[in-house]
């Protein structure tokens, strides 16, 4: 491996997130990451052609890769084929997987908001006054809908998973670097989710967090926790966001951002070994 390894960093830079700025923070990280790696920028459609040429594909703020299926699938089998090494790595159990791993989160009995995806098993779940469908592919919260239990039986299940809706009083997400707690911010107003101030965890959130990330098994990359917290105290997974999370490293103090940015650089090392 050279001295100063090449990366392909995959972003979307234009991709109009709500609440978000993906150019910007991607801008900041590549503007750092060239402290260590010679790096390239390129847009998810076409990493799949350019991957050969890189020590390895950094996947940052992508975008769902819901808008382009197809092509994610193809550059996915293609990186596994021809041994591209792809940060994070195409194992994860999380979000890059899907939603499935919901009900098996459901199922273990771990604090995760309770997950079914068929009608016979609508019992399992606490009596709510709505419920959230989304699909199991779903992102960015497209295709999510609340719906009355009585307007539920009017739902074709096939491909979507159904969740109580809570009335929790704050979310709060935990972010990684490998298996590193880096920092914790959180959105004091339920609904506005993108508006987030720092958050102090205490030990029990972030074994509730750390508790996640183990289970992921993920050796290398950057992983989100988002969790909500119940009107009874309890956090409660929402999501393990493994594929491209984005980070809000614009909210948080400069130190923080910086220790980030070191962790991010000295875990690319690690992978690229």
């Amino acid at each position: 491996m050279p001295d100063r390894p090449s990366l392909l960093y995959v972003t979307d830079l234009a991709y109009p997130a709500r609440g978000r700025r993906y150019g910007d923070e991607d801008v900041f990280l590549t503007s750092r990451l060239r402290e260590w790696f010679d790096l390239a920028l390129c847009h998810p459609l076409d990493a799949r052609s350019l991957m050969g040429r890189f020590d390895a594909v950094v996947v940052r703020n992508s975008g769902p890769v819901l808008h382009y299926r197809e092509e994610y699938a193809r550059f996915r089998a293609e990186a596994v084929a021809a041994g591209v090494r792809v940060y994070n790595p195409l194992t994860g159990r999380g979000d890059m997987a899907g939603k499935r791993y919901l009900l098996d989160l459901t199922a273990a009995g771990l604090p995760v908001i309770p997950t079914v995806d068929r009608p016979q098993d609508l019992a399992r779940l606490p009596v709510a006054e709505r419920y959230a469908v989304k699909p199991e592919e779903g992102a960015d919260s497209i295709g999510l809908r609340f719906l009355t239990r009585g307007e539920l039986d009017g739902v074709e299940w096939g491909g979507l998973l159904v969740q109580p809706r809570i009335d929790f009083r704050y979310e709060v997400s935990f972010y990684f670097v490998d298996d590193t707690f880096q920092y914790a911010l959180h959105a004091p107003d339920p609904d506005r989710r993108w508006v987030l101030e720092p958050y102090e965890p205490s030990a029990a959130d972030l074994d509730f967090a750390r508790s996640f990330v183990d289970w992921n098994t993920l050796d290398h990359g950057i992983q989100r926790v988002d969790a909500c917290r119940a009107p009874d105290g309890r956090l409660l997974l929402v999501e393990l966001e493994d594929l491209n999370p984005y980070l809000s490293l614009d909210l948080v103090p400069e130190e923080t951002r910086e220790r980030f940015v070191h962790a991010m650089a000295d875990s690319l090392h690690r992978f690229l070994g």
